[in-house]
């Protein structure tokens, strides 16, 4: 069982996730995949990504959910809630509960390991996570400022380059181009970047099935 390191650190962690319901998530991976076994690998993700959050040095570790949490989610992990409205208004309501620096993620990046995660905002104001689809995977404030997210149009091939650009008055340092999980490809590919997690295990049992 993981526990959550001692070190401490300022800075809260977050993650912005769906409930992996059936139909609800990951479901450009139907098909190949039925919606239940998209859900499936979309709940391993976000299990693997928690468990690194649960061991990377944090002030606080919170989910920003929507929907209800389930068996995969670990002790010493907050839950709330997310806002409505559209993403940029649910990452900026994220950030807004925030009194000090702050690191965002998703669920989709379940490759991500706690040195990636373990940020310094000493010398830097902001940090910036690009994602192969044009999208970003995390993003970093040291003063957390919603309205640095507001408008932002996302999921689309240039929702990073924007995001990158309500940052260009700060310091930013740049971390690693992730891949997102969106596509059966994708999927195959971050299970070969983190081939000990339950993603991996998952995916690997769903093929075998699949053959």
């Amino acid at each position: 069982m993981s526990t959550a390191p001692t070190t401490p650190s300022p800075v809260t962690l977050l993650v912005i996730a769906k409930e992996p319901r059936p139909g609800r998530v990951k479901t450009r991976l139907t098909p190949p995949f039925t919606p239940g076994e998209a859900a499936g690998l979309a709940e391993a993700a976000l299990a693997d990504t928690l468990d690194v959050v649960v061991r990377t040095p944090a002030r606080r570790r919170v989910l920003v959910l929507d929907g209800a949490p389930g068996p995969w989610l670990p002790a010493g992990v907050e839950v709330v809630p997310q806002c409505a409205g559209g993403l940029d208004e649910r990452l900026a309501a994220a950030f807004a509960q925030c009194d000090g620096p702050a690191l965002l993620i998703g669920m989709d990046t379940p490759q991500v390991t706690p040195e990636l995660l373990t940020v310094d905002f000493a010398d830097c104001d902001a940090y910036f996570g690009p994602a192969e689809d044009g999208g970003f995977w995390a993003l970093g404030l040291a003063s957390p400022d919603p309205g640095l997210l507001r408008g932002v149009p996302m999921s689309t091939p240039d929702t990073g380059a924007a995001q990158r650009r309500r940052l260009a008055h700060l310091r930013v340092r740049e971390l690693p181009r992730l891949r997102d999980v969106d596509t059966a490809y994708d999927a195959e590919v971050v299970a070969g970047a983190a081939p000990g997690g339950r993603f991996a295990a998952r995916l690997a049992r769903l093929t075998a099935t699949h053959r």
